[in-house]
């Protein structure tokens, strides 16, 4: 068992956390809203998920850097963890897109 995966996923999502406190893009804008938008695109995404391993098209594959802590058949915790930072740096992607496009607008 090796946590070397799910100490990359986290560390990565820190450092959105960081940026997203920098540059105030996502929670330190409007936390509720952000709380919301992020539950609901990790729900949508682990619903995908399940589907597809449901029907067969996903599988765990046996590695050594990950923990083999399942959540459920062929859904290892890392998945749920990668799906969280996933909607988190999309959404910092997207605000910090907009600002730049509305700074670069000419007055």
């Amino acid at each position: 068992m090796s946590l070397l995966y799910l100490a990359l996923l986290l560390a990565s999502l820190g450092c959105m956390v960081v940026l997203d406190r920098r540059f105030t893009l996502f929670f330190w804008s409007e936390p509720r809203r952000a709380a919301l938008v992020l539950a609901l695109g990790t729900l949508f995404f682990v619903l995908w998920d399940i589907a597809g391993i449901a029907l067969g098209i996903f599988l765990r594959g046996q590695n050594e850097i990950s923990t083999g802590l399942l959540l459920g058949p062929h859904f290892p915790v890392e998945e749920l963890v990668f799906l969280v930072f996933l909607c988190y740096l999309s959404m910092v992607l997207f605000r910090g897109t907009q600002r730049l496009l509305t700074a670069r607008r000419p007055a």
